[in-house]
């Protein structure tokens, strides 16, 4: 019987996988190079905030992940993140902590490109995007504001400038949208 080659199995694994400690990438896969437009090299030693469109999103996204990973040891969303040549798009992302009382130290990342389901089809602000995320979830605009320390008439203001820039007459209708679901 053959051993099983870990390695080759991670390296071409058909999904986006990385591995990191405090937020670095320590070693990636070749599914998540491609889907992010560097080399492997590029990306090996690297913080995830090249990955995000602005740094503001990167430092609040950790902020967002510290207590959902010390609660549960893995986190899981769907969020916009950045490619090298600047291009915007939806990837649902899923983190394992490997030491459960270091949420943001070792851990093993995967990445999805969703946009084929889900194009980003207008031009948002950096926290339109973080609420735009959490909406997809299914939260309320009392639960964002709370989860983002905002007040729920600002979030129901994004939300409002949201549903203009994708043309939804309706909540339900803007997270249909905003999932590429065509009504």
């Amino acid at each position: 019987m053959n051993a099983i080659d870990y390695e080759h199995i991670f390296l071409h694994a058909p999904v986006g996988m990385c591995i990191s400690e405090n937020r670095v990438i320590q070693s990636c896969n070749e599914a998540l190079a491609r889907m992010f437009g560097y080399t492997r090299a590029e990306l090996t030693g690297t913080s995830f905030k090249i990955l995000y469109p602005t740094l503001d999103e990167f430092l609040r996204t950790g902020d967002r992940i510290i207590p959902i990973m010390n609660a549960k040891g893995r986190y899981s969303d769907e969020r916009i993140m950045r490619r090298a040549n600047q291009e915007l798009f939806w990837c649902h992302v899923t983190g394992h902590a490997l030491k459960p009382n270091e949420p943001l130290g070792p851990g093993i990342w995967t990445f999805e490109d969703v946009s084929e389901k889900r194009p980003v089809t207008a031009e948002l602000t950096p926290r339109e995007r973080e609420i735009a995320a959490l909406l997809v979830e299914g939260k309320t605009s009392k639960v964002i504001a709370r989860q983002i320390d905002l007040s729920p008439r600002t979030v129901e203001m994004h939300r409002a400038k949201l549903m203009r820039k994708f043309d939804a007459a309706t909540s339900s209708e803007l997270v249909h949208k905003l999932v590429g679901v065509q009504l």
